[in-house]
């Protein structure tokens, strides 16, 4: 508080008196006048520059570098290097972009989202969601095929942004440097090139609301989300420094660029063309042009400017993923059981038998998790009530009974 005029009371830091100064500040034991406040603002301002701390809790010096989010992935995701590495860059001028100074050269940095295509089970979700474990910033997953356009039946577009303000217990700031992955992007492609009496409100129209989130606008949110009405409270959002990775299987896409891969051989060069394309992993070749030709708009595709691809996974890759990452799904099996006292053990060939039940039923990664769930569904009902054993080792013959008596053996693909 300012102290009334008295000819004992000055700054304690420059020795003026409260007659040669705007305002004098009492503390406990000394005053500050207004203008070394205002020198003492300054310099921590200066001391603090280049390493000023966001509202995401990341610096500049101590945000994660891209070899550094490589690394981590590879703790929890197997394989797919190409897209770990697209996802590490991007990830990494995405921060450094929200962390940029004001210069004198007004170079904006433009927002980089992305877009992975890959088949179900491959692991585009598990790529997200590690990425955003690594920079603890708020994160949440939105499933597209419920959006429609608003007005109709569905979650409207702005439903997304309701589940990552939930995520962040309602800070807006904190919300507005986080990360939304968006599953099952090819569901809301476009039906058809042909022009329709009918709204495609679940297709092209929920890709024509995605783009002011996409590109970065300021977005009316309703709070615990449901219909929008004028009356209801609403909470601003700008969504400019939102990260939005979009996932899809785009089943069938392969042929698509095999078309576009064929249109470009001709004549007796034709052989030699072909002989250098991987036919097994045709998403490698993809482009733009493929995404639009299976029905994304091209102003989405615009705003989706990095494009990666996940490859399928063969058997020794399922093999890995059941046992090396940090949270594999031995792991967490053997987890739920050493909670029990009993210490869960698996043969090397049950470890082969259940990778190739995964192959035969074609469910990816995923498929590994039904399967040991079916195999140990019976152990996990017993054992706990059980007080004398404390071990159980499956073999392949335990596991192919356990399968085949559970109900999941349906699946078998003929």
């Amino acid at each position: 508080m300012a102290k009334k005029a008295n000819s004992s009371n000055h700054c304690s830091f420059c020795g003026r008196s409260e007659q040669e100064v705007n305002l004098l500040i009492s503390g406990m034991t000394g005053f500050i006048c207004d203008m070394c406040a205002e020198q003492a603002h300054e310099i921590v301002n200066d001391s603090f520059k280049g390493n000023e701390k966001s509202d995401i809790g990341l610096t500049l010096s101590s945000l994660p570098k891209p070899t550094h989010i490589k690394e981590f992935l590879d703790q929890y995701v197997i394989n797919q290097d190409s897209a770990k590495r697209f996802l590490s860059v991007s990830v990494y001028n995405h921060y450094k972009r929200i962390l940029q100074k004001t210069t004198k050269d007004d170079v904006e940095i433009e927002k980089s989202n992305i877009i992975m295509v890959g088949a179900t089970g491959t692991g585009k979700t598990l790529l997200a969601r590690t990425i955003a474990k690594l920079l603890q910033v708020p994160f949440t997953i939105v499933d597209a095929t419920v959006l429609t356009e608003a007005g109709y039946v569905g979650e409207d577009i702005e439903s997304i942004l309701t589940r990552l303000l939930q995520v962040a217990d309602y800070n807006v700031s904190a919300a507005e440097r986080g990360i939304v992955f968006i599953d099952e992007i090819d569901k809301i492609a476009r039906k058809s090139d042909n022009p329709s009496i009918t709204r495609d409100v679940s297709g092209e129209g929920v890709q024509q609301g995605l783009l002011k989130l996409l590109e970065g606008s300021v977005v009316n949110v309703p709070p615990q989300g449901g219909r929008k009405h004028p009356e209801q409270r609403m909470i601003s959002v700008n969504t400019k420094n939102i990260l939005f990775i979009c996932g899809g299987a785009f089943d069938g896409i392969e042929k698509k660029i095999a078309q576009r891969l064929n249109t470009r051989v001709v004549g007796y060069a034709a052989s030699n063309q072909t002989a250098v394309i991987d036919r097994s992993n045709l998403m490698k070749y993809i482009t733009p042009l493929d995404l639009k030709s299976f029905g994304l708009i091209p102003e989405i595709i615009g705003r989706l400017p990095v494009l990666t691809y996940l490859e399928p996974l063969d058997r020794d890759a399922l093999l890995r993923i059941l046992v090396e990452p940090r949270n594999s799904i031995i792991k967490q099996y053997q987890k739920l059981f050493e909670m029990d006292g009993v210490t869960l053990t698996f043969a090397s060939d049950a470890y082969e038998y259940i990778v190739d039940k995964a192959i035969e039923f074609k469910l990816g990664a995923r498929g590994l998790r039904s399967i040991v769930e079916a195999i140990m569904i019976e152990a996990m009902f017993t054992l706990p009530t059980t007080e004398e054993k404390k071990k159980m080792h499956v073999t392949r013959e335990y596991a192919a009974h356990q399968l085949e008596n559970s109900d999941l053996h349906h699946l078998r693909v003929a």
